[in-house]
């Protein structure tokens, strides 16, 4: 089990100073960080992880009944690293008597609900998560700099002296409970992303609507993330308008759609995208999240590398071909009787919402891209799914000398997932697209990332690391006769 404190060997002991020091303390407890901690369990590695919610949740805002994820069972915490890991998901299906079923049902894709409970199966069998801790700073220990204290405020700690971690105890945070002090030799940062909301709609997100006798969910703003809460009373709605472009809105369209039948309500979808783009599943372009493409992505000017991330996200930000055609499908089926009460925009962009307190309704104002033509919409209810984004965690900004950043107040992500110039001792997960591209979310190459980080922590590579995995190549090849830079290269 990991936790047990044996540690590196050498390396382990307390810290200048006294105190239980840990080889690494990660922080956020999502998919990543816990396929570590499987990682970690096995070896002679001190590892704790923390995290402020109260035990293992992912996306359950959109625990949409038959929802699928959109990666490869092989995806899971740890098989890519090791397939004969017991945290593995067919591990999972075999101690559940699921294997025979899911066998018998022939699909590469687990079920979203599926994955989830997965994932939490994995996290009960772990000794070394510790929930209900919320990270409240990052600081160089002050007795020695090659050690980090990691502070976090424990969720309904009856008293200060209550640490129940044995790792120590600073007094009380700001909310009433214990503050715990955790040593580190290494951190990982796993926090996660959050929903991003267009500027012009701040101010409306967790609007809560009039919840008016004829319209249970007038003027209700909620994020995609939050959908299954508010489901009810959007499928109560007279009117919902959908906006955003990828997998996430095309579900919720495609659920809502499923309310219309025997009601008199309206559905819309809005997006600035010029069209519903799938997103791309060919073999040679999924060569994009291999280690090469990203050494070569990596290695990119700033820039370019920007330019590139807007470029790619169709990749990976797009919607399922399947669920396209289940959307067209239903949208035909339901023609049968009659005009669907619907209506697609594409290349259309939200530029405000206004509540009518008079109506209880939203005036959207829309602008069509290749038009440049301005016009209005109302709707009762707005769901923004607009995606998710890293962000910079502010118990790190105690540090910020002492982590790299890039000119846009990212962290400059080192080919290793490092942030503290080249000392090895800080990672990051999830929070490298800007440098390492569409590998950076996905499921299925998070167990490579993490034999990485681990390689990086232990000296040596516990799990084989592949260096090379596609047949094409990304820049000019090594046995390749140079020339001259190619003029107008960019």
């Amino acid at each position: 089990m990991s936790g047990a404190g044996g540690g590196l060997g050498a390396t382990g002991g307390t810290a200048t100073g006294g105190g239980h020091v840990h080889d690494v303390v990660g922080i956020g407890i999502g998919p990543f960080n816990l396929g570590l901690a499987c990682l970690s369990a096995p070896l002679d590695l001190d590892a704790v992880f923390l995290d402020a919610a109260d035990g293992f949740r992912w996306h359950p805002g959109m625990m949409i009944d038959g929802a699928t994820i959109q990666v490869p069972f092989l995806a899971d915490l740890v098989t890519m690293a090791d397939p004969t890991s017991p945290y593995s998901f067919l591990s999972y299906l075999k101690a559940t008597g699921r294997l025979y079923a899911y066998y018998i049902r022939e699909s590469f894709y687990p079920l979203r609900a599926e994955y989830d409970a997965y994932c939490r199966w994995a996290a009960a069998q772990l000794d070394s998560l510790r929930w209900g801790r919320r990270v409240v700073a990052l600081e160089v220990d002050p007795d020695d700099a090659d050690l980090w204290l990691v502070r976090a405020v424990r969720a309904g700690s009856a008293a200060a002296g209550d640490g129940g971690t044995g790792d120590g105890t600073d007094g009380r945070g700001e909310t009433g409970g214990a503050v715990e002090t955790y040593r580190a030799r290494h951190v990982v940062l796993g926090t996660g992303t959050s929903p991003v909301v267009p500027a012009a709609l701040r101010g409306l997100l967790g609007r809560d609507g009039s919840s008016r006798p004829d319209d249970p969910a007038g003027g209700l703003v909620v994020h995609s993330a939050d959908y299954l809460p508010h489901r009810e009373r959007l499928a109560a709605a007279p009117s919902v308008t959908v906006i955003g472009s990828g997998q996430s809105a095309a579900e919720v369209y495609r659920d809502l759609l499923g309310t219309l039948p025997g009601r008199d309500a309206r559905l819309d979808w809005v997006t600035r995208s010029p069209r519903f783009f799938p997103m791309e599943y060919t073999k040679l372009t999924l060569e994009l999240t291999s280690p090469e493409y990203t050494d070569h992505f990596h290695g990119l000017p700033h820039e370019q590398r920007r330019a590139l991330g807007r470029e790619q996200r169709s990749l990976y930000k797009g919607i399922s071909g399947p669920l396209i055609d289940e959307i067209y499908d239903a949208l035909y089926r339901l023609s049968l009787d009659g005009p669907v009460p619907t209506t697609l925009l594409t290349d259309t962009e939200l530029l405000a919402a206004e509540p009518d307190d008079a109506t209880g309704e939203l005036v959207l104002r829309l602008r069509h891209a290749q038009l440049g033509e301005v016009h209005e919409r109302r709707t009762s209810a707005l769901v923004l799914a607009t995606g998710y984004a890293a962000q910079v965690p502010d118990f790190v900004l105690g540090v910020r000398d002492r982590l790299d950043w890039d000119p846009d107040g990212r962290f400059a992500v080192a080919r290793d997932y490092s942030v503290d110039g080249g000392r090895g001792r800080v990672f990051v997960q999830n929070a490298e697209e800007h440098t390492h591209g569409i590998t950076a979310p996905d499921l299925g190459f998070g167990a490579w990332r993490n034999s990485s980080i681990l390689a990086s922590i232990t000296g040596r590579e516990v799990y084989p690391i592949e260096r090379r995995i596609a047949f094409q190549e990304f820049g000019v090849p090594g046995d390749a006769r140079r020339v001259e830079h190619a003029a107008g290269a960019r």
